[in-house]
């Protein structure tokens, strides 16, 4: 497979993603967040197999950002001369769970033959796939500027007191998006306003994202963050230390419910016993309004050494087998409110979800209950 490492040396923070074209050829160049947070490593993509092996072992990772190395994957393949269609076959099915991924790969590969179609030659078509990639990346920038915004204004109407103790789950910044995320995007306003008394970090399976890579952000822009197990989490709400819950989603169906990393949906639970708002933060391209319910979103079963290994040493006696699902289902009836881009959902109704995701929605207004 066509890939290499490279360590940075820069002080700045890397970016997940970028596009490059040395001499040799046009590649995709990865942050490689396995390594996160010992080192900043880039791993550089030349091919479609080489950026879906990234893809499978979560070097690259996150529902926007994956639709992003989606788009970006389709161009690469256009651009250097290989067959797009089985490209775009093999890049959409890489994680199950994530829609953003299928998402981004359809735009780029609709740019590729739509200028095919308009007589265009493969050289053209394929500058139209790579301007389609850049123009998702730059859309999701926005969208992430957009939600950190209206997230905001939300934890000021739900909790006019300020100094908030937000609790998040896994890993929703920069690390997965275009611009400063999702969910850990809404946080870093509140830091940036001094609303931010603690960020409680948990550290979330599978790969514990949430204390290598939400640790890893938060320590990067400064917020006040505590890290915990995700079994504790439940002693946190009983003493009152939880304000409210901000998560991210891979996949929000059209009923209202959320797949989001393996233990949101007991979040929930806990936040709707405690009176605590439990918020989703998400652009609409998250949104799949052809899944009708949770039921029917397809939740990935990761491998369980995992669970019973750590970092190649067992943890469990020889042959024990381990469940270790990928993400959970989260019913619209425990969330309080879904942020998007385009507007705020509370309370979920399939109807405003997809009233957001209608072409007259951009620049909404919030979309209230």
């Amino acid at each position: 497979m066509g890939d290499q490492f490279v360590e940075t040396l820069a002080n700045d923070p890397t970016p997940a993603l970028r596009w490059e074209e040395p001499p040799e050829g046009p590649v995709l160049v990865l942050l490689d967040q396995t390594r996160l947070p010992a080192e900043e490593v880039e791993l550089v993509c030349t091919d479609v197999p080489a950026l879906v092996e990234a893809i499978r072992t979560l070097a690259v990772r996150g529902a926007p950002l994956l639709g992003i190395a989606g788009a970006y994957g389709v161009a690469l393949a256009a651009v250097r001369g290989y067959d797009v269609d089985d490209a775009a076959t093999t890049l959409a099915y890489a994680r199950p769970t994530a829609v953003n991924l299928a998402y981004g790969v359809r735009r780029a590969a609709d740019a590729y033959h739509a200028a095919l179609a308009d007589g265009a030659d493969t050289e053209r078509a394929a500058a139209a796939a790579l301007a389609e990639a850049r123009a998702v990346h730059a859309e999701d920038a926005e969208a992430s500027a957009s939600m950190a915004r209206r997230g905001l204004e939300l934890l000021t109407e739900l909790l006019p007191g300020g100094g908030y103790q937000v609790l998040t789950h896994c890993n929703t910044g920069a690390l997965v998006s275009g611009g400063e995320g999702t969910a850990l995007a809404v946080a870093l306003a509140a830091h940036r306003a001094g609303e931010l008394r603690r960020l409680w970090v948990d550290e979330t399976r599978p790969l514990l994202q949430g204390a290598r890579l939400t640790a890893y952000e938060a320590a990067r822009t400064g917020m006040a963050y505590t890290l915990l197990t995700d079994s504790a989490a439940g002693s946190l709400f009983a003493a009152g230390e939880v304000h409210a819950v901000l998560i991210g989603a891979d996949r929000i169906a059209a009923d209202g419910s959320v797949a989001n990393k393996v233990g949101s949906y007991p979040l929930a639970v806990l936040a709707r016993y405690h009176n605590v708002p439990f918020i989703v933060v998400a652009p609409t391209t998250t949104i799949d309004l052809g899944t009708p319910d949770g039921a029917s979103i397809e939740v990935e079963q990761r491998s369980g050494h995992e669970v019973t290994e750590s970092a190649g040493n067992p943890v469990a006696p020889l042959g024990t087998q381990a469940y270790n699902p990928a993400f959970d289902i989260t019913p619209a009836g425990l969330i309080t409110a879904i942020v998007t881009e385009n507007g705020v959902v509370s309370p979920v109704t399939p109807g405003d979800l997809a009233a957001l995701c209608s072409p007259s929605a951009p620049g909404h207004d919030q979309v209230m209950g």
